[in-house]
């Protein structure tokens, strides 16, 4: 299901009002019931998913994807003609790199039209095996899926099941025939229909045409009182049936409004999915390419971002929540890692309208690993539409005795439509976790042989901090760390150093950013491991999200610390504005330059493309010394691209192929601005040698590169 408005009216369940029932806001407190004791499974991330989330490479920006541990995408098909952007087999590349699992491919997307022309089964199964033979022929092969048919009900099969049944057969057959290992997924109904599923799944077993993953869309009011019905209705059909367990993939979620974006109403789709232990992928209402309203500008996050970020953090394994009501509006989820001894609680959507709620957060089955006193911190992350969001905040920290194995939190005037999300340690605390700037060690991603153990050691700050850096090359701790602007940012790294077997007295770190190498960072020694000391590293950040790891990387122990936090506060340095009017620029063929007011210097080159000869090159762009640079390049992209055009918006991003000094031409697309006057930013990584230098934009398809504004060059290290 896209954005269809004339299908709004079709389906009554979407039309109704998109807020849940309001709860007064004055009501006495809830209960939300997190059993420690109780475990439920690995856990699955399925939830974090997406419809055309993903446009084109580095549309969105990779790290913005990253920190989320995705899952799953579903994008159009190879070749396709519905949108411009989010080819599957062309995005990916990245979101392998970025941790994905599965890339869903929505095969009728290879017709221009929504609905989709239907041309009858013989072309629709020559299209198939020209995308079968393409996928076959993919490097990322094996972590595809087929969707031979998307909302089948709803089109080309709409009153006519049996049609459907004999053509899914069709489609089904001819995949297998090119790819016998194919996994292909069926069959896509546009909501839960019990009596449709059994008919299905029958006729599927009886032609030994099971799909390999059970794949429907959940976009009504219904969802939210009516998942677990429909989640075991499906496996009670299956189990009748004689047929093995599927993995199951909603691979549209939420509703027309209301939903995308909205923290306190995607935790209860994020909650039950993770409950069941299925997959899910946000619907597509808006534009693609922006992770379906979890990032805008292409690398800053909405407030539903967070709320994923959250959810990709949580480790260990998932417990038991129970909810005031199990079809209620206030959900949760909840998992307890022991080895790290933290539990973390996510929840929210209590009042979506309007108003506060109150809400006791119980914890039971707190055991001897915890103590008998344990520290909360709890945060809350507000919506923020497509605007960018500032990040979580600290509502509550507090101490807490054990009692019988259980504490209660309690919690007041929490927003309706925003998420929380409550850390439990043992309470080791030292100090409030309620600087803005600081990110603490032990919140943060840990990978390797890096932990956190909360033992005897004393002077660091908050709850605790992260070790195992001693005889280790792997160990990181992973920060996700905001930027208000693209520039210059101190980063404070507090960590010990203290004695350790044959390790030197000074120390070292690597640092690197969105997921490169960027310097190693020099420790000196500390008198022992209860001592502190600070070290700083001034760097060029991105404006929005930025992942800063600090990791273990040599054979021998020179890189024994402990890390304790990271402060990242705003600095200066030396960046080297170029206006793309300057007259010294080159400009090529139809290249011109154009009034607008809203450009920085009130001209933009624009006409950039559409053949080789029609470029834009600044001359005597001048550096110090020779080496990688930042770039950040200021552009608009207003283009509105071909495809279906009864529903949402189908946004180009352009791109340009960029070189300097007449060398190598690397390709760098260009988010969409949404129109023509609206000019954003994006960093582009450039070579550049000692002295004058030139920057080449072009793009010899027939496509054009964005508007330019201007550049900005700054070196990675201030």
């Amino acid at each position: 299901m896209r954005g269809r408005r004339w299908l709004a009216a079709a389906i009554a369940v979407i039309a109704a009002t998109a807020a849940l029932p309001a709860t007064p806001g004055h009501a006495a407190a809830s209960q939300l019931v997190v059993d420690l004791a109780a475990q439920t499974g690995a856990l699955r991330y399925g939830a974090t998913g997406f419809l055309y989330g993903l446009g084109d490479e580095g549309i969105p920006n990779e790290t913005m994807l990253a920190a989320l541990k995705p899952q799953v995408t579903a994008q159009k098909a190879p070749g396709g003609l519905q949108h411009p952007n989010g080819d599957a087999l062309k995005v990916a590349p990245m979101f392998k790199r970025a941790g994905g699992r599965e890339i869903q491919i929505y095969m009728q997307d290879i017709y221009k039209e929504w609905p989709y022309e239907n041309l009858g089964m013989t072309d629709y199964l020559a299209k198939i095996d020209t995308m079968t033979r393409k996928v076959v022929a993919d490097p990322y092969r094996t972590s595809y899926v087929y969707v031979p048919f998307n909302e089948p009900d709803l089109i080309w099969y709409r009153g006519d099941l049996t049609r459907f049944l004999g053509d899914y057969k069709l489609a089904h057959q001819k995949i297998r025939s090119i790819d016998p290992g194919a996994r292909i997924a069926g069959p896509g109904f546009s909501s839960y229909r019990s009596a449709d599923l059994r008919a299905f799944l029958t006729f599927a077993r009886d032609n030994n045409v099971l799909p390999d993953v059970m794949a429907w869309h959940e976009l009504g009011d219904d969802f939210f009182s009516g998942w677990q019905s429909h989640y075991d209705g499906y496996r009670a059909i299956e189990s009748s049936l004689g047929i093995s367990p599927r993995p199951i993939t909603i691979n549209e979620y939420g509703r027309f409004s209301g939903d995308l974006g909205v923290p306190g109403n995607l935790v209860q789709f994020v909650a039950r999915f993770e409950n069941s232990k299925v997959d899910g992928c946000l619907a597509y209402w808006t534009t693609a390419g922006g992770l379906n309203d979890l990032v805008t500008r292409n690398n800053q996050a909405t407030g539903g971002w967070w709320l994923y970020k959250w959810y990709g953090e949580l480790t260990g394994t998932t417990v038991a929540v129970t909810p005031p009501a199990a079809g209620g509006s206030l959900q949760g989820l909840a998992a307890y890692d022991a080895a790290k001894k933290q539990a973390r609680v996510i929840f929210g959507g209590n009042n979506p309208a309007s108003g506060t709620f109150d809400t006791n957060v119980v914890v039971k089955g707190i055991g001897t690993a915890l103590g008998s006193r344990v520290h909360a911190t709890v945060w809350g992350v507000d919506t923020t539409g497509l605007n960018p969001s500032g990040g979580p905040y600290r509502v509550a920290e507090a101490d807490y005795a054990v009692s019988g194995g259980q504490i209660t939190i309690p919690l007041t005037a929490l927003k309706g439509t925003s998420a929380y999300q409550v850390i439990l340690t043992p309470d080791k605390d030292l100090s409030p976790a309620a600087s803005a700037s600081r990110y603490e060690a032990e919140y943060a991603a840990l990978s390797g042989s890096a932990r956190v153990t909360y033992g005897a050691n004393t002077g660091y700050s908050g709850t605790s901090f992260s070790e195992g850096y001693g005889a280790s090359t792997n160990a990181g701790t992973k920060f996700v760390v905001t930027a208000p602007n693209d520039g210059y940012f101190t980063l404070a790294l507090r960590y010990s150093a203290g004695p350790y077997g044959g390790a030197p007295a000074a120390r070292s770190i690597r640092l690197r950013l969105n997921g490169t190498d960027l310097t190693d960072v020099a420790l000196p020694g500390t008198a022992d491991w209860n001592t502190w000391n600070t070290v700083t590293t001034k760097v060029f950040l991105t404006a929005g999200i930025n992942r800063v790891d600090i990791n273990a990387y040599a054979s021998d122990d020179r890189d024994a610390i402990n890390v304790d936090y990271l402060d990242v506060t705003a600095a200066t340095g030396a960046i080297t504005a170029y206006q793309a009017e300057t007259a010294g620029n080159t400009l090529g063929g139809t290249a011109v330059t154009v009034a607008d007011g809203a450009a920085s210097g009130g001209r933009y080159v624009g006409w950039v493309g559409a053949g080789a000869a029609n470029t834009l090159r600044f001359n005597n762009v001048t550096v110090p010394s020779a080496g990688r640079y930042r770039m950040v390049v200021t552009y608009a992209n207003g283009e509105l691209g071909e495809g279906a055009t009864n529903y949402n918006s189908n946004i180009v991003d352009r791109y340009a192929d960029i070189s300097a000094n007449g060398g190598t031409a690397t390709r760098h697309y260009f988010r969409n601005t949404l129109g023509w006057s609206n000019y954003r930013t994006t960093v582009v990584d450039v070579n550049l040698v000692a002295g004058a230098n030139t920057i080449t934009f072009a793009n010899a398809s027939s496509g054009y590169a964005p508007n330019i504004d201007l550049i900005q060059i700054a070196a990675p290290l201030g």
